[in-house]
């Protein structure tokens, strides 16, 4: 099977282990999903991801993190899907929650949080919005 949005699996894959009340879930490999889950990680958002094979193929094992019996991400997005690209500049990231969430962003210095891209004045195609 192929998926056309990996990082919208990925997040689907977190929003539905959360829901469920999950330790961990299990998620295929690549850079991109591997980046976005450090920023979730510097955030406090994940509690860490770890590498280990799944199925004859890389996966990542990705501990969920929960706060009083309630999971740390409230809401996740997928902003920037396949149809429609959506894109900014540094100074135009968008403020989630006015500053309580963040907006993952793909730039040329990699993936970062909005403060991480506004702090480095660099702009980029928006991931993702997590609270």
């Amino acid at each position: 099977m192929s998926l056309t949005d990996p990082v919208g699996d990925l997040l689907t894959r977190i929003r539905n282990g959360q829901r469920a009340r999950k330790d961990s879930v299990v998620s295929p490999a690549s850079k991109l999903r591997a980046r976005v889950l450090d920023v979730l990680q510097r955030e406090g958002y994940i509690r860490g991801y770890s590498s280990e094979p799944v199925a004859g193929h890389d996966g990542l094992r990705i501990e969920l993190k929960y706060f009083e019996g309630q999971p740390a991400i409230q809401h996740v997005a997928r902003v920037s899907k396949p149809g429609r690209r959506v894109y900014s500049g540094s100074q135009e990231l968008p403020r989630i929650r006015n500053g309580l969430g963040i907006t993952i962003v793909s730039t040329p210095k990699g993936v970062l949080s909005d403060a991480e891209a506004r702090d480095q004045n660099v702009g980029g195609e928006v991931l993702a919005e997590v609270f």
